[in-house]
Order: structure tokens, then sequence, then C-alpha cells
């Protein structure tokens, strides 16, 4: 099978014509404007690519995916997380989880940052501007990890509809990206949102209880859910109830 090559104009081919070699590659060419995007994940494609390439269009299967009902929590990380609840209700807020604060702080640490032993240089400079530019207007965000007012974790991604799609993710203290997104799952649990996009097979996301699913199935749960109205993301501070604060109830 041939490699569709993208006009400014031309959609995307159906995600069962992705080449097996390389395994998921839909498409290349076109841009990155928010409608492309857009289009993109809303038919179950992302880009990936390199600097100094074209746009590559990707669907894999299977597709990694986190149910959020399956979300997995060491141990430790849940002692980390009752600690630092206890000590917000004691007025100690030395540890905030925060969400679209600090869009472009996050996408710049992670294009900076080594995602399991792998450069993050995927995150280019057209993409990190094309990202911005979407969080602008209202569907990518940022959860952010803040420890005594510095930014030591956190991640970013795209919410469509019902259905959350992560992007990448990164820390600078122990367990500070876990944090962001145990956040983030009771956020999107509250708001009904069941799955999270993770689009590739990591060991890191499957200790978190990520799983792949057949490509159809994951099309399938999509297609029902991008049509709905997005969810309301404000700036402001989250809890591990899902439940946003404003900024002013943070000291």
């Amino acid at each position: 099978m041939n490699l569709t090559w993208l006009d400014l104009d031309t959609p995307f081919p159906p995600v069962t014509q992705a080449l097996t070699d390389p395994p998921g590659l839909v498409a290349a060419g076109a841009d990155l404007s928010i409608a492309r995007l857009r289009a993109a994940y809303s038919q179950g494609i992302f880009p990936w690519f390199s600097e100094h390439e074209p746009p590559l269009w990707w669907s894999p299967d299977p597709r990694m995916v986190l149910k959020c009902d399956d979300l997995h929590l060491s141990h430790s990380l849940k002692k980390r997380l009752r600690q630092i609840t206890r000590a917000q209700a004691c007025g100690d807020f030395s540890i905030v989880v925060t969400v679209d604060t600090a869009f472009s702080s996050v996408i710049r640490a992670c294009a900076r940052s080594s995602q399991n032993g792998q450069p993050g240089t995927w995150i280019t400079q057209e993409m990190r501007l094309a990202y911005e530019a979407w969080h602008l207007l209202g569907q990518a965000h940022s959860i952010e990890t803040w420890l005594n007012g510095e930014l030591v974790g956190g991640l970013y991604g795209v919410n469509l509809g019902q259905m959350f799609f992560g992007e990448s993710m990164f820390s600078r203290a122990d367990d500070a990206s876990k944090i962001a997104f145990a956040h983030l799952v009771a956020f999107l649990k509250r708001n009904g949102v069941e799955w999270i996009d993770c689009q590739m097979k990591t060991a890191h996301l499957a200790s978190l209880g990520a799983a792949v699913v057949p490509r159809a199935d994951f099309i399938a749960h999509i297609e029902s859910r991008v049509t709905q109205p997005d969810l309301t993301w404000r700036p402001g501070r989250l809890d591990l109830q899902g439940q946003w604060h404003p900024l002013s109830a943070t000291p």
C-alpha cells in the first residue's frame, strides 16, 4: 500500500489504510493548522515527526489507552497523594496541582525532557507553536505540579468532547508528573471522560494502568465522544477529587 501525501486541502484517508511498515503511518504532508489537527484527532490520528521532516500522521494498531477506572497508583504514590491532601486540608499548599496556568512552560519542558530514555525532540518548534495556538483556542490543556512555587512537573494534551488525548509529560522532582496525571484522571472522571488516549505503548504508561485496545475499538469509542460538548477548563487549582478551585484559594 502506498503512503498518502496530503496537500493543504486533502482529507485524511481512512485509518484502515495505514501502512504496516512503518506500522500505523497514515499519511504525510499538509500542515499543523488547528483545523487539520482537530480533524486528525477526531479520526484517531496524531502528528509525530522530527525536525526537517514533513508532518507525519499516525494511527497505530493496537492503540494504548488508559481507562480512567483502571488507573494504577503504586503504594508509595498513594501515600504521597494522601500526604498532599492532608497538608492542603491544614492550609499547607507547598505542593499544588493546577490546570492551564503554564501551558507554554509545560510544553517547552516536555520538549527538553527525556521520555523513558528517549530525547523529546519530536516536539519540534513547529509542533510547539501549533499546540500553543490550539491552547489559546481552548482545546489544548496542561496540568502542572508546583513545589514551593516552582514548576516541577506536568503534562499536556487535547480535549475534544468527552475525550482526552494525552501528548507528553515531564518531571523535575520525584513523582511530579505522576501527581499531575493522578489529578488529571480525577478531573476527567468527575466530568464523565472514560478514556485517555496514550497513543503508543510504553512500560511507563502500562505501569499506570494503560493497556492496548484494537484500533477499531478505539475509533468506535472516540467517534461517539468527540462530538459531545467540550469540558469546561479554567485556570485554577485541582484537588484529588477532580474539583476545581480558583487560584485565589491558594495562599
